[in-house]
């Protein structure tokens, strides 16, 4: 098939699958629209954010200042347009750390079945720590940094990728091609690699888009409460907790950053509702249906 064939099918599948979808588009073009803030803000009317003007302090929104300054002088529409990488890192990053792990050892416990209750006892152990106590616990053990942010968020979030690594593991290890490659004598690492991982993925990869809105959300929490990233980088929380006590004076110290945080992660939540739709083969099925 030529590539003048093959587009216009591709371009009709893909606006069908829009309209079937629309909270895939709508997560899929706010992220893209945060990614390109993040990675183009030197070049979006932006200043150093970290520059301090004393006499500058406070200005409202104008054409120099488009969100106008906060109380040290520094422009907020560059610490927000800064701010916006501090997030989408932490996120990212969280995900990705805690997909990795949380499927290992997800596998390891849904697998090889003498190390499933020790596993899950101690998963079950952390879990029955809040989040947020167990993020703000590691920050002041090891002090206020980006990578130690990472780290703190991530602890918390590998229980739950690992409970539901293992529960899709168990279902999957009952069918027949498993039970075939296991009598067959089949090495564990290649049943886990071959047969078990490429099965188990869709449900996973959903559950790190919700990890990563959470990993926003609790990194703005502890840049509010002053335990997370330093006030000298530029981030979200930072800047809604450098402005909560100017308020009533300048509220869009609050506003700005608030209204991001929260539209990032109402975008990486429906965009996880809407794979979750899309890869759950039953609704695959009811699509396929009614056609």
């Amino acid at each position: 098939m030529s590539v003048a064939t093959a587009n216009p099918a591709f371009f009709r599948n893909t606006i069908g699958l829009m309209r079937r979808h629309p909270g895939l588009l709508f997560g899929l073009v706010v992220i893209s629209a945060m990614i390109i803030l993040a990675v183009a803000a030197p070049w979006l009317h932006t200043v150093d954010p970290t520059h301090i003007r004393p006499r500058m302090r406070l200005k409202p929104p104008s054409s120099e200042f488009w969100f106008g300054t906060d109380s040290s002088g520094r422009d907020l529409w560059s610490r927000i347009a800064y701010g916006s990488r501090i997030s989408l890192i932490v996120g990212a990053a969280v995900a990705s750390i805690s997909l990795v792990i949380g499927l290992m050892i997800g596998m390891i416990a849904g697998v090889i079945r003498k190390l499933d209750g020790i596993i899950m006892r101690v998963m079950d152990g952390v879990m029955a720590i809040p989040a947020i106590l167990l993020a703000i616990m590691v920050v002041s053990l090891f002090g206020a940094a980006l990578e130690t942010v990472i780290i703190a968020i991530t602890l918390p979030e590998i229980p739950r990728v690992v409970r539901l690594t293992r529960s899709v593991v168990l279902t999957v290890r009952g069918e027949a091609y498993v039970e075939a490659a296991i009598s067959m004598g089949t090495p564990t690492p290649i049943l886990m690699i071959r047969h078990i991982l490429p099965n188990i993925l869709a449900p996973v990869i959903v559950q790190a888009t919700f990890t990563a809105s959470a990993a926003i959300l609790i990194e703005a929490s502890l840049s509010f409460l002053g335990i997370g990233t330093p006030s000298e980088i530029p981030s979200w929380g930072n800047i809604m907790a450098d402005g909560r006590n100017y308020f009533q004076m300048a509220p869009q110290l609050i506003i700005a950053p608030g209204l991001l945080v929260a539209l990032t992660v109402l975008a990486v939540n429906i965009l996880g509702d809407s794979l979750r739709d899309l890869l759950d083969p039953r609704f695959a099925r009811s699509v396929g249906d009614t056609r």
